[in-house]
Formats: structure tokens, sequence, C-alpha cells
């Protein structure tokens, strides 16, 4: 920044001498070169269903607008979460603290403590404009916002409510869109003043219950969606806590509001858990879905068929919801290339954790399984990262705000508890990155009943202990086993490593202050 080559307070001007420049406009000088900050966050978007990822669905839903920021930046291969579940996610991500730290730990607790510390309340009272648009799911009104507007709670997908500092109000549209819409609103005002701002988009899809874009209802007609490996899973490999999960597209998945198998958008049940389209909207609603329904009956699918039938059902809802994202991103970089604004913003796409597709017949997330485990995260940064750049570093939702902050020539809090990304995105020399991860999930009794646990993963194993109501550990070995089906705990060949990981979990939660007696 500025202040790295300007070491003296004048310097010298041709014939007309020595111009000198005060403090404060030297400060005003560095502040216009400090980037400014777009954060786009969706909710349970699999880094699977993104092409730039070249998974399985690349090619029949690819993701064009996404995939230009891993074009012009960075794509993170292994970035993981803290706590995979939404508002724990979030929490992270805003303090840069664990869940126990942050005081988080679940999406049925306390409401986010919003008056602690906060990267956007650093960058704030460090001369940014500051804003969130979109779903907040923290169960508080957001502070260290210049400007705020968020769905409440979850929020619908259709003509949705929003809430900002003068109360709640409704609107026409669907929720991606008028995310957009107040997104481009919003820059469009603050651009017209020479302060660097930070927004963060965080969008509502594709959360379950998985419901497009009426424009986008019929975009995946007579595609035939690849099935992950472990559709059928069962589960013989691992522990009580795979077993007794309720998450399954099989048995958890419902064919009526998750899949959308109602007589009409206007059936009570539909009506009482999302019901909010008008006349028009419930005419092609219906035509659409009423198709499906009837097919679906005289079909008459049962056992492996019917589950079979409920995946494809279930990717073409969730891969049309992200079609409306990725289109949300494109017109958001489109407004960022035609003003110029692009040459001095940071870019990120993430979602707040992993999501399950189908594999181990699973839809949902919470578990310290790969899927959920890992998100999807890139970066683009104009003159700092090099296009289309890869990094397999172990790097995680906790060391977002300590990147906003070294971007921004901020000194980073001592209390925070990530790393910034920001020699990785320069691509340094000799870094000297992290080489462990550490994961606690608290929710239980809760829904799907995933068994609370905490555990370490690194580049080859992964250490997972359940407890609470059950005391069990498993271990994989992530490069013979990459679908985690076999735990090798209790077998003799690993025991050395399961000692060595033991060890460097224990080292872990006292270097994260995670102090929580684990019975």
């Amino acid at each position: 920044m500025l202040n790295s080559y300007i070491t003296k307070s004048s310097f010298f001007v041709g014939s007309l001498g020595f111009l000198t420049l005060s403090v404060s406009q030297l400060n005003a000088t560095e502040k216009s070169q400090r980037p400014n900050i777009i954060f786009i966050m969706s909710d349970d978007h699999a880094y699977q269903a993104i092409s730039a990822y070249n998974d399985r669905f690349a090619k029949v839903a690819p993701t064009p607008n996404i995939d230009r920021i891993a074009h012009n930046g960075m794509r993170f291969n292994t970035c993981l979460v803290t706590n995979s579940i939404s508002g724990p996610s979030r929490a992270t991500i805003l303090t840069g603290k664990y869940s126990h730290l942050n005081g988080f730990k679940d999406n049925e607790g306390e409401p986010f403590n919003g008056q602690q510390q906060t990267f956007p309340k650093i960058l704030q009272k460090n001369g940014y404009q500051t804003a969130v648009i979109g779903k907040w799911h923290l169960k508080s009104t957001p502070t260290g916002f210049n400007h705020w507007e968020i769905l409440n709670d979850q929020g619908q997908y259709y003509n949705p409510d929003f809430i900002d500092s003068t109360g709640t109000h409704k609107e026409h549209g669907y929720v991606t869109d008028l995310i957009t819409d107040k997104t481009i609103s919003w820059l469009k005002d603050i651009t017209q003043s020479n302060q660097p701002f930070m927004l963060m988009m965080h969008h509502k899809a594709p959360h379950r219950e998985w419901e497009p874009n009426l424009k986008y209802l019929e975009s995946f007609n007579g595609v035939d969606f690849p099935e992950p490996e472990t559709l059928f899973d069962d589960y013989l490999g691992r522990g009580r806590a795979a077993r007794e999960q309720d998450m399954t597209i099989d048995k958890t998945m419902r064919l009526n509001s998750d899949l959308k198998m109602w007589n009409s958008s206007s059936d009570k049940g539909y009506s009482h858990l999302r019901g909010r389209l008008d006349k028009e909207q419930a005419e092609v609603w219906d035509d659409y879905y009423l198709r499906v329904k009837k097919d679906l009956e005289e079909k008459n699918l049962k056992g492996k068929d019917l589950v079979k039938w409920k995946y494809q059902r279930y990717m073409n809802d969730y891969l049309a919801c992200i079609k409306s994202v990725d289109e949300s991103v494109g017109i958001l970089l489109d407004y960022l290339e035609t003003t110029g604004l692009i040459d001095n913003t940071i870019i990120v796409y993430t979602s707040d954790q992993g999501f399950y597709l189908g594999e181990h017949g699973w839809f949902d997330k919470r578990f310290m399984y790969e899927e959920s485990l890992k998100t999807p995260l890139l970066i683009s940064w104009k003159g700092h990262t090099t296009p289309g750049s890869v990094s397999n570093e172990l790097v995680s939702n906790l060391d977002i705000a300590e990147t906003f902050l070294n971007a921004a020539s901020i000194n980073i809090p001592s209390d925070m508890q990530g790393k910034s990304l920001i020699p990785i995105l320069e691509s340094k020399k000799n870094l000297k990155w992290k080489r462990e991860h550490y994961y606690h999930y608290y929710e239980h009794p809760g829904a799907h009943n995933v068994k609370r646990h905490y555990g370490i993963r690194t580049q080859d194993y992964k250490l997972i202990h359940f407890y609470n109501n059950i005391n069990e550990w498993e271990l994989y070995d992530l490069k013979k086993d990459p679908h985690e089906l076999k735990n090798v705990f209790n077998n003799p060949e690993y025991q050395k490593t399961k000692k060595q990981l033991q060890k460097k979990l224990q080292r872990l939660k006292k270097k994260y202050r995670d102090n929580e007696s684990l019975n």
C-alpha cells in the first residue's frame, strides 16, 4: 500500500518546488487505494455443483459466471468450515473465531451477539462503507453496517419479506433477483463517494426446499443427472452416527414439500410452508409441477427406483436454483467491469458450508465428512492473484475476516483465530501454512439427528470423535479411501497414525481454546 513506498511527508514536483502532504492527506490518498471488497455467499451451495471444480455436474449444469471468478483469480480446493451449519458459519466469518468463542454454536440457541468485534465493524471504523444484503440468519439485528436489508430468518423464495432499519416489507419477485437488484442499486449509490466499500451479498438459494425461479423450472427437462457412487451407501464401514442420521433421500426427503408433489400450489400444507405465489405465478407453478406429479403417479415407483427418481428431482430443482445464483453473479461482474470497479475490488464467492448431493444417500450437511466439511471458495483480485491459479492449502472460513483486514492494511486483532489468505493469493514463496484443521459440531439433539462431534483433518487423514450420547472414534485414510467408507480407527496398521493425530487434535483444542468438557 501507499505507506510502503512513501516514507516522507514531501516530495519534489519539478519547477514548482516541494509539495507537502499532511498526514490527513496521506491517509485520504491511502484510503482511496485500498481495495473494495465484495463477499458473495450462497446457502448450501456444494462445491460439486460449481463447474470450476470439474465435478460431476460440470457438463450438465455449468456455472459460467461463478467460474469467471476462478478464471480471473484463484480456486481453493480445500476450504474447510469450522462448524458445518448456516448460522455458526456466518458467525465465524464475521468474527474470525470458532463457535465456542463467538457464542453462536448452533441455529437453535441464543441470537448472535452483535456487540462483539466483527470485521465489518473494524472496516467501518477505518473508513469503509459497509453493507449486507440478503440472508442473515443470525436472529439478531446486523451491526457494523452502514446499510443492511436482510431476509426474515430463512426467507422466502417467492415474493419475500425483507427487513431494514424501518421495519419489514414484502416485495414482489424472486428472491435471488431481488437481492441482486438491491446490490446493484447500493453500489450505484455508494460509488459516488470516495470511500472504499465492503459489501456482503448473501443469497438464500439453493437452500431447502430448493424452489427455482419460475422462468427456470424447465431448464433441465430431459437431463439425466449423474448419480454419486455412494447413492446407496449401506454405512457398514462406519459407526452409529452415520447409521442413525436422518437425512437420507430415501426416508427423510419428502415428496410433498421437498419435491413439490402437492395437489396444487394452493394446497393447505404447501401454503403453510412457503406459499406466497400470486395468481399468475401459481398458474406457472401448477402447470409444471402437476405434470411432474402425474408422471410420478403413472410410474408407481418403489424402492431403489423411487430413490433414483427423487434424486433426479432433487438435482433438477437444486441446480435450477443455482442457475439463478450464477445469473446474479454474472450481472454483478458485468456491472463491476462496465464501471471499472473490478480493477480495485476483491471478489469472493463461497457458501456457508458444503452440502450432500446424494453422496452416502444424503442431503443436508453437519457432518465432518468431506462433502459437508469442504465449501467452495473462489477469489479474484486483479493485479494480486494470478488468473486461473489453484491452491490446495488447508484454508478455512475462519480466515475470511483476517484476509479482508489484511487487504485493507488494517492490523488483525490478536484474538482472531484465522490467518490472512493474502500470501496464498499473491503466490508468496516459502509459504508456511497450516497443516491441520479443527472442526466442532454441536447441534444435537436437533434436525437430522447428527451426533455432536469434533476432529482434525490433515491433507491425508481425518480423525473424528463422536461424543455426548455416544463415544465413538473414526479415522479415515483420505488418499486410499476418499469417499470415507472404511473407518480404520481400530486397524492395527494405523495405530501409530491414530496416536499422532490424537496428540495433534489435543494441541489444536488447546490452540483454539476449546476447553469444553466433552463426555
